[in-house]
Protein backbone atom coordinates (compact mmCIF):
# COMPACT_ATOMS: atom_id res chain seq x y z
CA UNK A 1 0.00 0.00 0.00
CA UNK A 2 1.40 3.39 -1.01
CA UNK A 3 1.81 6.08 1.61
CA UNK A 4 -0.17 9.27 1.14
CA UNK A 5 2.03 12.34 0.84
CA UNK A 6 0.44 15.70 1.40
CA UNK A 7 1.89 18.95 0.14
CA UNK A 8 3.42 21.42 2.54
CA UNK A 9 0.92 24.14 3.38
CA UNK A 10 1.83 27.82 3.43
CA UNK A 11 -1.34 28.51 5.42
CA UNK A 12 -0.07 28.33 8.96
CA UNK A 13 -2.83 28.93 11.53
CA UNK A 14 -0.61 31.21 13.64
CA UNK A 15 -2.53 34.40 12.79
CA UNK A 16 -5.48 33.05 14.80
CA UNK A 17 -3.27 32.45 17.83
CA UNK A 18 -1.63 35.87 17.54
CA UNK A 19 -5.04 37.53 17.25
CA UNK A 20 -6.55 35.64 20.19
CA UNK A 21 -3.73 36.34 22.63
CA UNK A 22 -3.23 39.90 21.41
CA UNK A 23 -6.89 40.77 21.82
CA UNK A 24 -6.99 39.08 25.21
CA UNK A 25 -4.05 41.17 26.39
CA UNK A 26 -5.71 44.33 25.05
CA UNK A 27 -8.84 43.45 27.05
CA UNK A 28 -6.92 42.88 30.30
CA UNK A 29 -4.31 45.65 30.27
CA UNK A 30 -6.51 48.76 30.90
CA UNK A 31 -7.74 47.32 34.19
CA UNK A 32 -4.23 46.33 35.30
CA UNK A 33 -2.42 49.45 34.13
CA UNK A 34 -5.05 52.15 34.68
CA UNK A 35 -7.61 50.54 37.00
CA UNK A 36 -10.31 50.82 34.33
CA UNK A 37 -12.77 49.35 34.59
CA UNK A 38 -12.55 48.93 38.35
CA UNK A 39 -12.63 45.24 39.22
CA UNK A 40 -15.88 43.87 40.56
CA UNK A 41 -17.85 40.67 40.01
CA UNK A 42 -19.41 41.91 36.77
CA UNK A 43 -16.05 42.99 35.30
CA UNK A 44 -14.45 39.70 36.37
CA UNK A 45 -17.19 37.72 34.63
CA UNK A 46 -16.74 39.76 31.45
CA UNK A 47 -12.94 39.62 31.35
CA UNK A 48 -12.99 35.97 32.39
CA UNK A 49 -15.32 35.01 29.56
CA UNK A 50 -13.18 36.88 27.03
CA UNK A 51 -10.07 35.21 28.51
CA UNK A 52 -11.52 31.74 27.92
CA UNK A 53 -12.63 32.36 24.34
CA UNK A 54 -10.03 34.68 22.79
CA UNK A 55 -6.60 33.89 24.23
CA UNK A 56 -7.79 30.48 25.45
CA UNK A 57 -9.70 28.93 22.57
CA UNK A 58 -7.90 30.70 19.69
CA UNK A 59 -4.46 29.65 20.94
CA UNK A 60 -5.52 26.10 21.81
CA UNK A 61 -7.01 25.55 18.34
CA UNK A 62 -3.85 26.99 16.76
CA UNK A 63 -1.59 24.75 18.83
CA UNK A 64 -3.60 21.62 18.04
CA UNK A 65 -3.65 22.33 14.31
CA UNK A 66 0.12 22.91 14.38
CA UNK A 67 0.80 19.68 16.30
CA UNK A 68 -1.44 17.63 14.00
CA UNK A 69 -0.01 19.28 10.88
CA UNK A 70 3.58 18.73 12.07
CA UNK A 71 3.22 15.17 13.34
CA UNK A 72 0.32 13.34 11.70
CA UNK A 73 0.10 14.96 8.29
CA UNK A 74 3.47 16.73 8.01
CA UNK A 75 1.94 19.61 6.08
CA UNK A 76 3.88 22.18 8.11
CA UNK A 77 7.67 22.27 7.98
CA UNK A 78 10.26 23.93 10.16
CA UNK A 79 11.59 22.87 13.54
CA UNK A 80 10.67 26.19 15.27
CA UNK A 81 7.01 25.41 14.55
CA UNK A 82 7.29 22.65 17.16
CA UNK A 83 8.00 25.37 19.74
CA UNK A 84 5.07 27.40 18.39
CA UNK A 85 2.77 24.37 18.74
CA UNK A 86 3.90 23.84 22.33
CA UNK A 87 3.48 27.51 23.23
CA UNK A 88 0.08 28.04 21.59
CA UNK A 89 -1.29 24.84 23.15
CA UNK A 90 0.05 25.49 26.65
CA UNK A 91 -0.87 29.19 26.67
CA UNK A 92 -4.36 28.37 25.39
CA UNK A 93 -4.97 25.81 28.13
CA UNK A 94 -3.67 28.18 30.79
CA UNK A 95 -6.05 30.90 29.56
CA UNK A 96 -8.98 28.49 29.99
CA UNK A 97 -7.99 28.30 33.67
CA UNK A 98 -7.21 32.03 34.03
CA UNK A 99 -10.51 33.07 32.48
CA UNK A 100 -12.55 30.58 34.49
CA UNK A 101 -10.81 31.51 37.74
CA UNK A 102 -11.39 35.21 37.02
CA UNK A 103 -15.10 34.55 36.34
CA UNK A 104 -15.47 32.61 39.59
CA UNK A 105 -13.48 35.07 41.73
CA UNK A 106 -10.89 32.42 42.61
CA UNK A 107 -7.81 33.19 44.70
CA UNK A 108 -5.07 34.42 42.30
CA UNK A 109 -2.12 33.32 44.47
CA UNK A 110 -1.64 29.95 42.70
CA UNK A 111 -1.05 31.95 39.49
CA UNK A 112 2.36 32.94 40.88
CA UNK A 113 3.49 29.32 40.74
CA UNK A 114 1.88 28.74 37.34
CA UNK A 115 3.79 31.77 36.07
CA UNK A 116 7.11 30.08 36.86
CA UNK A 117 6.38 27.31 34.35
CA UNK A 118 5.15 29.77 31.75
CA UNK A 119 8.20 31.96 32.28
CA UNK A 120 10.25 28.87 31.39
CA UNK A 121 8.23 28.27 28.18
CA UNK A 122 8.59 31.96 27.30
CA UNK A 123 12.37 31.90 27.79
CA UNK A 124 12.58 28.69 25.77
CA UNK A 125 10.58 30.31 22.95
CA UNK A 126 12.89 33.32 22.92
CA UNK A 127 15.93 31.05 22.66
CA UNK A 128 14.39 28.94 19.87
CA UNK A 129 13.19 31.83 17.71
CA UNK A 130 16.25 34.06 18.11
CA UNK A 131 18.42 31.00 17.30
CA UNK A 132 16.29 30.42 14.18
CA UNK A 133 16.81 34.07 13.12
CA UNK A 134 13.14 34.91 13.62
CA UNK A 135 13.60 38.06 15.71
CA UNK A 136 9.95 39.27 15.54
CA UNK A 137 8.71 36.10 17.24
CA UNK A 138 11.73 36.13 19.56
CA UNK A 139 10.68 39.63 20.65
CA UNK A 140 7.17 38.29 21.29
CA UNK A 141 8.59 35.69 23.66
CA UNK A 142 10.62 38.37 25.46
CA UNK A 143 7.35 40.25 25.99
CA UNK A 144 5.84 37.06 27.36
CA UNK A 145 8.80 36.75 29.74
CA UNK A 146 7.95 40.25 30.99
CA UNK A 147 4.32 39.23 31.51
CA UNK A 148 5.24 36.25 33.67
CA UNK A 149 8.00 38.04 35.59
CA UNK A 150 5.37 40.62 36.62
CA UNK A 151 2.63 38.02 37.13
CA UNK A 152 4.59 36.27 39.90
CA UNK A 153 4.55 39.20 42.37
CA UNK A 154 1.20 40.56 41.11
CA UNK A 155 -0.53 37.26 41.91
CA UNK A 156 0.58 37.34 45.55
CA UNK A 157 0.11 41.13 45.82
CA UNK A 158 3.85 41.68 46.34
CA UNK A 159 5.13 45.14 45.35
CA UNK A 160 1.48 45.93 44.66
CA UNK A 161 0.25 47.99 42.73
CA UNK A 162 3.59 48.34 40.88
CA UNK A 163 3.65 44.65 39.93
CA UNK A 164 0.08 44.80 38.59
CA UNK A 165 0.90 47.91 36.58
CA UNK A 166 3.99 46.12 35.21
CA UNK A 167 1.75 43.23 34.21
CA UNK A 168 -0.61 45.67 32.49
CA UNK A 169 2.30 47.36 30.72
CA UNK A 170 3.64 44.06 29.34
CA UNK A 171 0.10 42.98 28.39
CA UNK A 172 -0.28 46.27 26.48
CA UNK A 173 3.01 46.26 24.54
CA UNK A 174 2.94 42.51 23.91
CA UNK A 175 -0.71 42.72 22.83
CA UNK A 176 0.10 45.45 20.32
CA UNK A 177 3.05 43.39 19.02
CA UNK A 178 0.79 40.34 18.67
CA UNK A 179 -1.68 42.34 16.58
CA UNK A 180 1.24 43.43 14.36
CA UNK A 181 2.29 39.76 14.00
CA UNK A 182 -1.27 38.84 13.02
CA UNK A 183 -1.29 41.58 10.34
CA UNK A 184 2.17 40.56 9.07
CA UNK A 185 1.21 36.89 8.89
CA UNK A 186 -2.01 37.51 6.96
CA UNK A 187 -0.54 40.11 4.58
CA UNK A 188 2.54 37.98 3.88
CA UNK A 189 0.45 34.89 3.10
CA UNK A 190 -2.46 36.49 1.24
CA UNK A 191 -1.00 39.55 -0.45
CA UNK A 192 2.67 38.79 -1.07
CA UNK A 193 3.99 41.28 1.49
CA UNK A 194 7.38 40.68 3.08
CA UNK A 195 6.82 42.09 6.55
CA UNK A 196 9.21 40.87 9.26
CA UNK A 197 7.79 37.76 10.87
Amino acid sequence: MDAVHLQTSAYLPIALGFFGLGTGYLIYFPQELFGYPKRDQSVDIGTGMWGIWLPGFCQFVTGMILFVGLTWFQVFKGAPLYMAALAFSAYGIHWFALGYNRMKGADPRPNAFMAIGFLAISALGAIVFFHAGDWPVGVLFLGLCGVYICDIPASVKAMYPLSERGLGFFHMITGIWLIYLMFATVLNITSGYHLPL
